[in-house]
C-alpha cells in the first residue's frame, strides 16, 4: 500500500500561506499534498524541515518504512562526522514520523516505536564514539579496541518512555549509565570508572549539544542513584547497594520500564535481574498505592496543577486526568502484584492495562477506556510538541494556540475541546477513585470521622490499648488504620457476638509485627476486612496464625481464591513454576513456605465459611502436602547432588504413612514419612565430596526433613515424624530397599503391617516407587492369612493405647474407644486380612466385611462414629490449638461445629459422641471377642 492510500485523517492549515509555501519544496499531489500543506500550515518547525529536506521527502513518502530503515542504515554506516549525520537523520526521521502521525498512516504505537528505535540506534552509536578514544589511548585498564562491540561492560539503561518504547515526539531520553566493575581488578576500579565517566560525558554531548545542525536528543542522566553525589556512570554493584538500602517507590516504578538500550546489553540484563527483588516484591504491595498517591499530590502542589480542569494551559502529562495519572494507575497496580505474577512485568502502558484486565486486577471496560484515552492524550501531546519542537506538555494558554492544535487534529475548536475535556474528566474519575477511594482526592491522613462512640457493645478499654501495639508504632500505619477503624469496629459490632469478636481481633492486632502493608491492603480491598472479622469471630486460632502470617491475605485477592479446587497435580505444577523462578536454595525454601501457607489458609477459609466440609478439607490439606513434597524434593536432591554427586543406584522414594498416606490431614497435621533408597551395586557417590551410600541417603533424608521443618523467615512447612520407619527411632532415617523388604518379610510386627496398609509413595524415583507399591500389595496379600495373630495383636494394641493416654475430655475425637484412632486400627486390620490395597478407612471397613469379620451393619456403625469424630477433629484443629472446649470455641466455633455435625450445641455434641463412639466400641469389642 502506498503512503497516500493509507492516509486516514488530515490536518487543516492554520496558516494557509505557510502551507502553500511548503508545497513548493515537495513533489506531491492529492491527499499527500493536503497533508503537507496542513502540516506546514500548523507547525512552523515542520515547515522548516520540509523546506530543508523537501527533495529527500519526495522519495521517502513513496515507502515510509523503507525510508526509515534506509536512514538508520545510512547513519549506522559511519560515513562522515557522526554528530552531523545523526542530526541530519533526526531531522528526516522527525519529519517522516510527523507526517505519518498527522495523516494517520502509522498508529500511535508505531510512531512512538519508531522514535524509540532511532533513539536506541543513536545512543548505541554515541556510546561507541564516546568509548573509542578511551580504549585507543588505553585509559580503561584491561580493555582494548577489541572490546568496543561490547562496550567493555558499559551499558545505557533506557528509562521512562524510552524504556517502554513510548518516546513522545519531542522527548528527552532518560538514561542510567552503568559499568560492570567485576570485569576489573580492585586496584584498577577508580581508573576504569574515570574512563567510563569521560566516555559517558562524550556520549551525552554527541546527542545533546545544540549545533548549527540542531540536536539529536536532549539527554537526561539524573535518574541514576543519588545524582547529586554520584558520577554520570555508576558501578553496578554500587547501584545495587543503593537500591537495596535506599531505593524508593518511585524508583521501583521507574524500573518497570527499564531495559538495556545500548552498550553491553547482556551486562544490563544481568543487572536488571539483580534488581528484580527490589522492583517486584514477593508480597502484594498495597503500600505502594499511598506512595504513588502522595507523589501525585506533591507534583500537583509543586506544579500548581490542582483545581478544576481548564483547557487553556492544561498540562497533558501532569495535570488532572492526564497521561501521568494513567501511567501511575497502571504502574502501581503492576507493583502491587507483579512480584507474584511475572505476566504483569510488562513495560508499555497500554500493554500493562491489557494484562491487568486479563488477570482480573482491573475491569476490562476500565482498561479499554484508559487505553483509548491514553492514545488520544499522547496524540494531543505530540501535536503540542510539533508546533515548535518544544519539550512541553501544556496546551496553549491563548485562543490562537488552541485553534492551531485543533486544526492539527483536523477538528473544529469546539469539538476538540469538548472531546478532550470529557476524556480528561473520565481519566481523572477512574484513576482518582483508585488512589483515593473516598473520592475526596484529599491528602493522606484526612481520616473519616471515627464514629466508634455509636458502638456501645464494644469495650473501649480494649480499643484504647491498640495504639501501644507494634503494628501501630509508625505514624503512617496510624493514619491508614484510623481510616479503617470505623469500618472494622462496625463489622465487629455487627457480628453475632461482638465482645468475643473484639477480643479475637485484639489478639490478631497485638500479634502483628508491622501494619503499613497490611492496612494498605485492607484499605484497597475492603472485602478483606469482612473476611478478617469473620475469622476472628469464629476461629481465634486462625486469627492468631494470620497475625504471624498476614501475607496469606495476598492469596484472597489473587483472582481465584474462591474458585474450584485445583487438585494435587495442578498445585504441584504451580509450586514447581514458583520454585524454578528462584536460583537461591534458601529462597526456594522460604517461597515454598509462603506458597503452602496461602493454600492451607485457603482450605481453612473455605471450611470456615462452609464452602467445603471436613471430608473435603482433609483431602485438600493432603493435596497441598503432596504438592510440597513433590515440588521440594527435586530441589533438595539437586542441592545435595551438587555437593556429593548424583544419587547412587536407582535413587530414593518418599512414602507417606498414616494420615498422609491415607490423604486425610487436618489444619495442623504433621507428616509421617519413610524414605527408602536402592543403591543397586553402587558403594559410593561420585562427586566433589563423595559419600558411601548409607550416609549419602541418611544425610539426603535429613536435608529433606530440614527443608520441611526448619524454622526460616517464612516459618516452617510441617513437623515431620519418621517413627514409622523400620526399627522406629532406633533405626536409620533412610532404609535401603533390600533391608526394607527383608524387615517386612521377617521382622516386622503386626502393627507395622497394619501401618503399611496406608503407605503411599508420594515422590521420588519413579521405577523404585513402582516396585515399592507392588511389594506392598504382595506383602499385604500374604501377611493377612494369619487372622488370629492379627486380631490378638490388635486387642493388645488397643489395651496399650488405652493405658498410655486417656481422652482429653468429652469432646475428644481421636483417642478413646470407638473414636478415630480406634476405628482406623479396625479398618487397617480389615485391609490386612484380605490384602486390600485401598488406604482409606472406608475401604478398610469394607474389607473387614468382605473377610467375614464384621457385619455390614457393624461397618455402618463404625463409619457413622468415624464420620462424626473426623468432623469434630477437623473443626477443632482449625479453631484452636487446645482441646475442644465450649469456653474456647466461642459461639462462632459452636456454629461451625453445628454446621459440620448437624448437632445444635455442645451438649448435643457430647451426647452424640458418647452414643456413636460407645456403639462403635461395643461393635469392636464384640468382633474381637468372637474371633480372638
Amino acid at each position: 500500500m502506498t503512503f497516500a492510500s493509507r492516509i486516514t485523517r488530515l490536518p487543516r492549515a492554520f496558516d494557509p500561506d505557510r502551507g502553500a509555501e511548503a508545497l513548493a519544496h515537495v513533489s506531491a499531489s492529492g491527499e499527500v499534498a493536503q497533508l503537507i500543506e496542513g502540516t506546514a500550515g500548523c507547525s512552523p518547525y515542520l515547515a522548516g524541515l520540509i523546506a530543508k529536506e523537501g527533495d529527500w521527502l519526495s522519495g521517502a513518502l513513496e515507502d515510509p518504512e523503507a525510508a526509515f530503515a534506509a536512514e538508520c542504515a545510512r547513519v549506522a554506516d559511519g560515513e562522515g562526522d557522526l554528530g552531523v549525520e545523526l542530526r541530519r537523520a533526526k531531522r528526516r526521521i522527525a519529519l517522516l514520523i510527523a507526517l505519518a502521525d498527522l495523516g494517520g498512516v502509522w498508529p500511535l504505537e508505531q510512531v512512538t516505536g519508531r522514535l524509540t528505535e532511532f533513539a536506541d540506534l543513536a545512543v548505541g552509536l554515541a556510546i561507541r564514539a564516546g568509548l573509542a578514544p578511551e580504549l585507543k589511548r588505553g585509559k580503561i585498564p584491561g580493555l582494548s579496541e577489541d572490546d568496543l562491540d561490547t562496550a567493555g561492560g558499559w551499558v545505557a539503561l533506557a528509562m521512562g518512555k524510552m524504556g517502554a518504547g513510548e518516546l513522545n515526539y519531542s522527548s528527552d531520553i532518560d538514561l542510567i549509565c552503568l559499568f560492570d566493575e567485576s570485569r576489573f581488578d580492585p586496584d584498577d576500579y577508580h581508573e576504569a570508572r574515570a574512563g567510563f565517566v569521560k566516555a559517558t560525558r562524550r556520549m551525552s554531548a554527541t546527542l545533546n549539544d545544540l549545533t548549527g545542525e540542531g540536536y539529536v536528543f536532549r539527554t537526561d542522566l539524573r535518574l541514576r542513584p543519588d545524582p547529586a553525589v554520584t558520577p554520570v556512570c555508576v558501578a553496578m554493584e554500587a547501584a545495587e547497594r543503593y537500591y537495596e538500602s535506599l531505593g524508593r517507590t518511585w524508583e521501583r516504578a521507574a524500573y518497570i520500564k527499564a531495559r538495556p538500550s545500548a552498550g553491553d546489553l547482556a551486562a544490563g540484563a544481568r543487572f536488571l535481574e539483580t534488581l528484580r527483588p527490589f522492583v517486584w516484591r514477593r508480597h502484594l504491595d498495597f503500600a505502594a498505592i499511598q506512595d504513588a498517591h502522595d507523589m501525585r499530590l506533591r507534583i500537583r502542589e509543586h506544579k500548581g496543577l490542582g483545581g478544576e480542569i481548564q483547557l487553556p494551559g492544561h498540562d497533558m502529562k501532569l495535570g488532572r486526568g492526564g497521561i501521568r495519572e494513567i501511567e501511575f494507575f497502571t504502574q502501581t497496580r503492576q507493583l502491587i502484584a507483579g512480584g507474584r505474577d511475572a505476566d504483569l512485568r510488562v513495560r508499555g502502558t497500554v500493554e500493562g492495562l491489557k494484562v491487568l484486565a486479563e488477570k482480573g486486577w482491573i475491569p476490562q471496560d476500565v482498561a479499554e477506556t484508559l487505553s483509548a484515552h491514553y492514545r488520544a492524550h499522547r496524540e494531543v501531546e505530540h501535536r503540542v510538541q510539533m508546533v515548535g519542537d518544544a519539550q512541553t506538555h501544556r496546551l496553549p494558554g491563548k485562543d490562537e494556540g488552541l485553534d492551531r492544535i485543533a486544526a492539527m487534529m483536523g477538528l473544529e475548536r469546539a469539538e476538540f475541546e469538548r472531546d478532550l475535556k470529557a476524556r480528561l474528566e473520565e481519566v481523572h474519575a477512574l484513576t482518582e477513585g483508585f488512589f483515593a477511594p473516598d473520592g475526596s482526592g484529599g491528602k493522606a491522613g484526612d481520616a473519616p470521622q471515627d464514629d466508634s462512640d455509636d458502638l456501645p457493645d464494644l469495650d473501649e478499654a480494649v480499643i484504647d490499648r491498640w495504639r501501644s501495639y507494634p503494628a501501630l508504632r509508625s505514624s503512617r500505619a496510624v493514619e491508614i488504620f484510623e481510616r479503617l477503624k470505623p469500618g472494622i469496629l462496625r463489622g465487629l459490632q455487627e457480628s453475632a457476638h461482638p465482645g468475643e469478636a473484639l477480643l479475637a481481633f485484639d489478639g490478631f492486632l497485638k500479634g502483628l509485627p508491622a501494619g503499613v502493608q497490611l492496612f494498605s491492603l485492607f484499605e484497597a480491598n475492603p472485602q478483606l476486612v469482612d473476611l478478617l472479622v469473620d475469622i476472628v469471630g469464629t476461629a481465634p486460632a486462625l486469627a492468631r496464625h494470620l497475625a504471624r502470617n498476614a501475607q496469606v491475605f495476598d492469596a484472597v485477592i489473587g483472582g481465584d481464591f474462591f474458585s474450584e479446587w485445583h487438585g494435587a497435580k495442578a498445585l504441584e505444577a504451580e509450586l514447581a513454576e514458583w520454585l524454578a523462578a528462584e536460583d537461591d536454595y534458601e529462597r526456594k525454601l522460604d517461597l515454598a513456605r509462603r506458597w503452602a501457607k496461602e493454600w492451607r489458609f485457603r482450605v481453612g477459609v473455605h471450611h470456615l465459611r462452609g464452602l467445603i466440609d471436613a471430608e473435603e478439607a482433609g483431602k485438600q490439606y493432603a493435596d497441598v502436602a503432596d504438592a510440597v513434597l513433590g515440588g521440594l524434593y527435586p530441589h533438595v536432591l539437586a542441592q545435595f547432588e551438587a555437593k556429593h554427586g548424583a544419587a547412587p543406584g536407582r535413587g530414593a522414594c518418599v512414602l507417606g504413612m498414616g494420615s498422609m498416606g491415607a490423604r486425610r490431614l487436618n489444619a495442623v497435621s504433621d507428616l509421617d514419612l519413610i524414605v527408602i533408597y536402592d543403591p543397586g551395586e553402587a558403594e559410593m557417590s561420585e562427586g566433589k565430596r563423595p559419600l558411601a551410600v548409607r550416609p549419602y541417603y541418611a544425610r539426603l533424608t535429613q536435608a529433606l526433613i530440614t527443608a520441611l521443618s526448619a524454622p526460616m523467615a517464612e516459618g516452617r512447612l510441617y513437623e515431620v515424624d519418621m517413627r514409622l520407619r523400620p526399627s522406629g527411632n532406633q533405626g536409620p532415617v533412610a532404609t535401603s530397599w533390600a533391608s526394607f523388604r527383608a524387615y517386612q518379610e521377617d521382622e516386622a510386627w503386626v502393627w507395622e503391617h497394619l501401618a503399611l496398609t496406608r503407605a503411599r509413595v508420594v515422590t521420588g524415583a519413579v521405577e523404585l516407587g513402582g516396585d515399592i507399591e507392588a511389594f506392598r500389595r504382595d506383602l499385604l496379600a500374604r501377611k493377612g492369612a494369619d487372622r488370629g495373630k492379627i486380631l490378638t495383636e490388635l486387642a493388645e494394641m488397643r489395651a496399650r493405647i488405652a493405658a498410655a493416654k486417656a481422652p482429653a475430655g468429652p469432646y475428644e475425637a481421636k483417642i478413646g474407644p470407638g473414636r478415630l484412632q480406634d476405628v482406623e486400627l479396625v479398618a487397617q486390620a480389615g485391609a490386612l486380612m484380605v490384602g486390600a490395597a485401598g488406604r482409606t478407612v472406608s475401604a478398610g471397613l469394607s474389607a473387614a466385611v468382605k473377610a467375614g469379620w464384621l457385619e455390614a451393619g457393624e461397618r455402618d456403625v463404625l463409619s457413622r462414629a468415624y464420620g462424626l469424630c473426623w468432623g469434630v477433629q477437623a473443626v477443632s484443629k482449625l479453631l484452636s490449638e487446645k482441646p475442644l472446649a465450649p469456653e474456647d470455641a466461642g459461639r462462632g466455633g459452636a456454629g461451625m461445629l453445628a454446621r459440620e455435625t448437624g448437632l445444635d450445641g455442645f451438649a448435643a455434641l457430647a451426647e452424640a459422641l458418647d452414643a456413636r463412639c460407645g456403639a462403635a466400641a461395643e461393635v469392636i469389642e464384640a468382633a474381637l471377642e468372637r474371633t480372638v
